[in-house]
């Protein structure tokens, strides 16, 4: 790759970082390389002698393994763990003691393979993103990585600093614990910008995805059983947690090898909510994402899992939550309220859980998991931006060393 000249800048907090412009674009090359790395991540020619793989295609396509991904001398650094396809039950029977209407009736969906992260994302992860408003801003006072049309689809809005950060971190902001009350809205810009600094696609899950991931192969009302004894094991919620979640991974993960499925923290889904349940879904079976709910309001989107201040039946596998946008942005001070961050319990238990299909999304699919999906939502996006207090920009890899630590 041809170097090009670079040039400096200061950011608020007084630390100067020179950004290497590579004609204000990313180059050929660089784009060969990404697409490359997307492709072979996470995949193994030989059938792995030990620990969690998925066959592609019998074993001629190679093998799904687990991968790490680091963003260099970043906090973002999180495992990625493979998830076999199939026949996913999504819901919970009728029978299911502490079962709510809106769990069924139950339909099934077809799965192709995928990686689901082994833990919540962090705050350490998320804090990062966050820094995203001083970049983009000082970026833009000097005409450097311009928005225009020619590439608005490719940029993504970012939040204001937090306006109580006391409130928002008044459970802890442990590098380690799950970053929460971000919006759905913002869970989505998050993972557009991951996959534009990294070169691979990373989105939320669907509904079906999620339970699937959750369960690790049971259809249990716990991914290990209907034993409430054995809880404590793997989640955190009411009967154990103290005040706040706990670091991610601190409890057993469940067979697949994920972490803190049930409690902990509720986890964003791209799904709308119904209090009616999955309506005419009901014993259905549908191939991919065709049983998805794609969001059509503004308000009422799907959170999965249970926090850690949930009881026990609120943490199995099968509940199910809608946000409500008035009610969780209650003490945003802000008008018009913020399409970034909630303020109102339960929303400062809710985080999210990053997601990569096996093959890349493209196209309208990709935008629904990515893009905003409700005219109210882009609404207050456009007067927030409009009035200065959020930051449009782009993530490419060429911005990473703005977000990297000095040594």
């Amino acid at each position: 790759m041809k170097l090009c000249s670079s040039q400096s800048f200061q950011l608020p907090a007084t630390a100067f970082f020179a950004l290497t412009l590579c004609a204000l674009a990313i180059g050929e090359e660089s784009k060969t390389s990404q697409s490359e790395t997307s492709l072979t991540l996470g995949i193994s020619k030989s059938k792995p002698e030990s620990g969690p793989f998925v066959a592609i295609d019998g074993g001629k396509g190679g093998y799904m393994v687990p991968y790490t991904q680091v963003l260099e001398r970043t906090s973002i650094v999180f495992e990625m763990i493979p998830v076999p396809g199939g026949k996913a039950l999504v819901g919970s029977p009728e029978t299911e003691p502490g079962r709510s209407d809106d769990e069924g009736p139950q339909y099934t969906a077809e799965l192709d393979p995928y990686w689901v992260a082994k833990t919540e994302l962090t705050w350490a992860e998320y804090k990062t993103f966050m820094r995203s408003y001083d970049i983009f801003k000082k970026l833009a006072s000097q005409g450097i990585r311009q928005v225009d049309d020619s590439n608005r689809a490719d940029a993504i809005t970012v939040p204001t600093p937090l306006y109580e950060p006391s409130h928002t971190y008044e459970y802890g902001d442990d590098p380690k614990q799950p970053a929460v009350t971000m919006t759905q809205y913002a869970a989505k810009q998050y993972t557009k910008w991951l996959s534009g600094l990294t070169g691979v696609q990373y989105r939320l899950p669907t509904e079906a995805e999620w339970e699937h991931a959750a369960r690790g192969g049971s259809n249990a009302p716990y991914c290990f059983g209907d034993s409430i004894e054995e809880l404590d094991k793997y989640a955190v919620f009411s009967g154990n947690a103290t005040k706040g979640a706990a670091r991610v991974g601190s409890k057993a993960p469940n067979a697949y090898g994920l972490h803190d499925m049930h409690g902990n923290a509720w986890e964003w889904t791209i799904d709308q909510y119904a209090a009616t349940g999955f309506g005419d879904r009901g014993g259905k079976t549908f191939t991919g994402l065709m049983g998805t709910a794609w969001p059509t309001e503004s308000d009422s989107r799907t959170v999965r899992g249970g926090g850690w201040q949930d009881s026990a039946e609120r943490v199995r596998a099968a509940v199910r939550m809608g946000s409500v946008d008035e009610e969780w942005k209650e003490r945003d001070p802000n008008v018009p309220l913020s399409p970034w961050w909630f303020t109102t319990d339960p929303a400062r238990a809710v985080g999210m859980r990053l997601v990569r299909s096996l093959t890349p999304l493209k196209g309208e699919e990709l935008n629904k998991f990515w893009e905003i999906d409700a005219t109210g939502i882009q609404e207050d996006v456009d007067a927030r931006l409009k009035e200065g207090r959020g930051a449009l920009g782009l993530a490419v890899p060429e911005l990473l060393p703005l977000y990297q630590r000095k040594k």
